[in-house]
């Protein structure tokens, strides 16, 4: 028997809660440029898949097996799998596609547009969060950050985020099963994603929304992290932002080689060196964006063989400027949600 789907329907409109106005506002001098990461959502690696693995995955009829990725998070161990989206094609058939990097650029311009309460919907005690959108909005929000992707692409990002499935376990416990956009609908046309300017609406996963409900939401520099080509760089800028909360002229960063091995699932040379090379391509990168001042590399060897790395950042005065303006942001939303009687469970929260 076929597994029974429920799908939800989204509310009608907003609720107010204090909880999404915090989400809404950002202390910043351009909150054009502004958006919200998710610790815990941007942990799970999604858009890990290249177009060349993908293909290589493709059976002669163009469907793929899930992929399957360990990983760590706060110095626990977890798996997650994913379902390739099968998309029919013009002659009919249908093709795996795994989330990548235009998803993920995809994802960014949807968390941005949902900062805008006119096109989000969010209700604290079911735990829910909309996000309505056209593809136009998806298109401009991506051209205004340098990162012009055609309708087509569009539409066949949101369909790869709408039908992959993402399960994430630990210890063979299965934690979380979802897409990454959900009960996706079209509102008020029968064309499904077929008009531009049609208005959509879909479900983020639980974990934005109790992130949300919880205040575990962090306002970064959504232009500079759009602005980044490498994709390991995008990935280490959202760790700064999430952990380096106190950056300063007299504070470094410091991370492992190891720990971006076992988290990020991007590092997949066959050689340490090539990886290690990738490493410091991202922080030359983030170098360039005006995030980091410097940063330097020592190596750890047990004998001639190098067994780790370890990078201490350092920060530029902008990073430090967003930094402090991301803890102002914090402090003031924890007073607020004290003021309302709100219970707010402490940061650093995990998938266990």
């Amino acid at each position: 028997m076929a597994e029974k789907v429920t799908v939800k329907t989204p509310p009608a409109a907003s609720k107010k809660s204090v909880q999404y106005d915090l989400f809404t506002q950002f202390v910043s001098n351009d909150v054009a440029d502004m958006s919200n990461a998710v610790e815990i959502w941007d942990s799970i690696p999604k858009y890990f898949m290249t177009r060349a693995q993908t293909e290589k995955r493709r059976t002669e009829h163009g469907h793929a097996d899930p992929v399957k990725w360990h990983y760590s998070y706060n110095n626990q161990e977890f798996t997650v799998t994913i379902q390739p989206a099968l998309i029919e094609q013009a002659d009919g058939s249908y093709k795996a596609f795994f989330p990548g990097v235009t998803e993920e650029l995809v994802e960014e311009a949807l968390k941005k547009i949902l900062s805008d309460q006119t096109y989000g919907l969010h209700d604290v005690e079911k735990a829910e969060t909309w996000v309505r959108f056209t593809l136009q909005m998806i298109r401009k929000e991506l051209k205004a950050r340098a990162r012009t992707r055609s309708m087509t692409e569009i539409k066949h990002a949101i369909g790869v985020m709408s039908s992959c499935v993402v399960t994430v376990s630990k210890a063979r416990k299965e934690l979380w099963k979802g897409a990454i956009l959900q009960d996706l609908v079209t509102v008020g046309r029968e064309e499904y994603l077929a008009d531009a300017d049609a208005h959509h609406i879909g479900r983020l996963p639980l974990f934005i929304s109790h992130s949300i409900n919880q205040l575990h939401i962090r306002q970064f520099n959504l232009d500079r992290l759009m602005a980044c080509n490498e994709q390991l760089a995008r990935w280490i800028y959202r760790k700064l932002i999430h952990r380096f909360k106190h950056a300063s002229l007299l504070t470094s960063y410091h991370f492992s080689y190891q720990s971006v091995l076992a988290e990020s699932a991007l590092l997949q040379q066959a050689r340490d060196n090539d990886n290690r090379r990738k490493i410091r391509d991202a922080l030359d990168e983030l170098k360039g964006r005006g995030a980091l001042m410097s940063y330097t590399e020592t190596l750890k060897k047990e004998g001639r063989k190098v067994v780790d790395a370890v990078y201490e950042v350092r920060p530029t005065g902008e990073f430090i400027s967003e930094q402090k303006a991301a803890n102002k942001r914090d402090s003031d939303g924890q007073r607020r949600a004290v003021a309302a009687g709100l219970r707010i469970v402490p940061s650093g929260d995990n998938l266990g």
